[in-house]
């Protein structure tokens, strides 16, 4: 698949995108703009062989730089505006997105602001979702009672089970979700990307998750890889990031294509931007160079995220017959 025909394949392709951090998404340019003298060009985390050490020195970095932006509601619009812009540019049609729910106690703005102000930048031609993204010790005194009313905003989708697996899995989570979906709530987990194997099959079990944020290292458990199986879990995946964090030593020993095969359904994401310098298609073109991923692969990647998308049936099927098209096309030329 030579470099051109990958570009206007994956330019032509509808397109999802549905691990997204909206801090972690902050476009460096505006950084640059905001302190020029402070913020360089091209910062030491963006040199392409860079590798973070640990996941402590990345959400070091992330929160150091994040905020430097976020202090307002107005900056997550404004933030938002921008990597909404990038969606569209590369023909994405659907984004689910979070933000943390620790922004509302470090800048004391109600979380219902930063929402809606999100939700108020997204471009026409552009379907978007917003997650509250809630750390596994985040229901302190002060979160817990807007935790609590988060789950009946009307404008939230969902909530998602952020920060260090390493951390308890408390008592108060289980309930929360269980909560949280009788409210309507799609929720999510991260799990098996630092944590291990088991940390999935808990989400899955406890949590009743149909949705896995990473779930990279499930592959290590059989147990568990049958269990995404049997439950029609989605792993909504982000390989660029899992090397740049050493999660996989190298994007040739990913194992998207290995879950793939097993019947696992997979999405492909860019979980933070504004840490791995990366794009939505990069994230393809990557599998394409690295795993040798076929043009079918690629689509199928990208049916998923149609798949389990929250729009109307009409609607995903309009998305699904584009690509169908696309690989039509392909086929038309190769022949």
């Amino acid at each position: 698949m030579s470099p051109p025909a990958l570009n206007q394949f994956l330019a032509s392709l509808p397109k999802t995108e549905t691990h997204l951090h909206i801090e972690g998404a902050l476009p460096w340019e505006l950084l640059i703009e905001k302190d020029p003298a402070k913020f360089n060009p091209v910062p030491f985390f963006h040199e392409p062989n860079f590798k973070y050490q640990s996941f402590e020195q990345f959400e070091s970095i992330l929160i150091e730089h994040a905020m430097g932006w976020f202090d307002s509601a107005e900056s997550y619009h404004e933030a938002a505006k921008v990597i909404f812009s990038k969606h569209i540019q590369q023909n994405v049609k659907y984004v689910e997105t979070s933000f943390h729910a620790g922004m509302i106690e470090f800048l004391k703005l109600p979380g219902e602001e930063i929402l809606n102000a999100i939700l108020d930048a997204v471009p026409k031609g552009l379907e978007v979702r917003v997650f509250l993204g809630i750390s596994r010790n985040a229901y302190t005194p002060y979160l817990g009672p807007i935790l609590d009313q988060a789950i009946g905003w009307s404008n939230l989708s969902g909530i998602d089970l952020h920060g260090l697996e390493s951390l308890p899995f408390e008592t108060w989570i289980s309930p929360f979700w269980k909560r949280a979906q009788e409210h309507g709530k799609t929720v999510k987990a991260h799990a098996g990307e630092f944590g291990p194997a088991s940390n999935v099959s808990q989400a899955v079990k406890e949590l009743k998750v149909k949705r896995i944020q990473h779930g990279t290292r499930a592959f290590e458990d059989e147990e568990v890889m049958q269990l995404l199986v049997d439950e029609q879990v989605t792993l909504d995946m982000c390989p660029i990031s899992n090397v740049k964090l050493r999660v996989v030593d190298r994007m040739e020993n990913h194992p998207i294509k290995d879950f793939m095969k097993r019947g696992i359904r997979c999405t492909v994401s860019t979980d933070d931007p504004l840490s791995f310098n990366n794009s939505l298609n990069e994230e393809y073109t990557s599998l394409v160079n690295h795993l040798s991923f076929s043009y079918q692969e690629i689509a199928h990647l990208v049916s998923n995220g149609f798949e389990v998308a929250d729009l109307s049936e009409a609607t995903k099927k309009s998305f699904l017959s584009q690509i169908k098209e696309e690989i039509s096309k392909m086929n038309r030329v190769d022949g």
